[in-house]
């Protein structure tokens, strides 16, 4: 039989990395796909680009495209703060990047249905975040429903199919899952910001060590990152 292929859209987080070594383990095919889409560092696609070669994927594209253009976003604009207050419940952080997982989907798609992937894994998770509307359940069903009608493939009931392992699970689950697939957690950037060292207090560091200190893993926190 022949290998399946499929897109991993690879951030350079831990969370996109664990759904890539998830295809992996599967025995699938996997083509990594990051974007330098304007963020105001260049620390997560240097992970990305370490990730895509220690779990040996098939090929990796990084695609520019300049989100930062119009800004919108606190990841994007360097005249916005980064958030450190916290979350708050039903309040979307500045650092939601308008229309972001939207555009790179789109571009994923491409990709799959030129290289003739069967998938695209991704990432996103909907228990830990700030409700970010793109990492949502009903965004995801809605995006397949338009990647069926926007493509030969989809037209011809082959269409490529959203995979999403991680959109139900908490941080101390998808960690656990990282830890058993050998992801080199202390080797992904989950940090908002570009520093020599994570920052440890932006909402994604927040999440991630508090995660880590749960599983017994302070070793591999913020403080310890570098």
């Amino acid at each position: 039989m022949n290998q399946v292929t499929t897109i991993a859209l690879l951030s350079g987080g831990l969370d996109s990395a664990t759904a890539a070594a998830m295809a992996k383990e599967a025995g699938q095919k996997v083509i990594g796909l990051s974007f330098n889409y304007g963020q105001r560092h260049q620390r997560e696609l240097e992970a990305a680009s370490y990730l895509a070669n220690y779990l040996k994927l098939n090929e990796h594209q990084i695609i520019n495209i300049n989100l930062a253009a119009w800004g919108g976003s606190s990841l994007t604009d360097l005249k916005q703060t980064i958030p450190n207050e916290g979350l708050i419940e039903g309040v979307i952080p500045s650092t939601y990047v308008p229309g972001r997982n939207t555009v790179f989907i789109a571009i994923g798609l491409s990709l799959a249905e030129a290289r003739g992937a069967k998938q695209l894994v991704l990432g996103i998770n909907a228990m830990d975040y700030s409700g970010y509307p793109d990492c949502r359940p009903d965004y995801l069903a809605a995006y397949q429903a338009l990647a069926d009608l926007s493509s030969k493939a989809g037209r011809e009931k082959r269409g490529v199919q959203l995979y999403a392992p991680l959109i139900h699970w908490n941080k101390v689950q998808i960690i656990e899952e990282a830890l058993r697939l050998k992801v080199p957690i202390e080797k992904t950037w989950s940090c908002y910001n570009g520093q020599t060292r994570a920052c440890g207090v932006c909402d994604s560091c927040r999440i991630r060590d508090a995660a880590l200190k749960r599983v017994g893993r302070s070793d591999l926190c913020s403080d310890k990152q570098s």
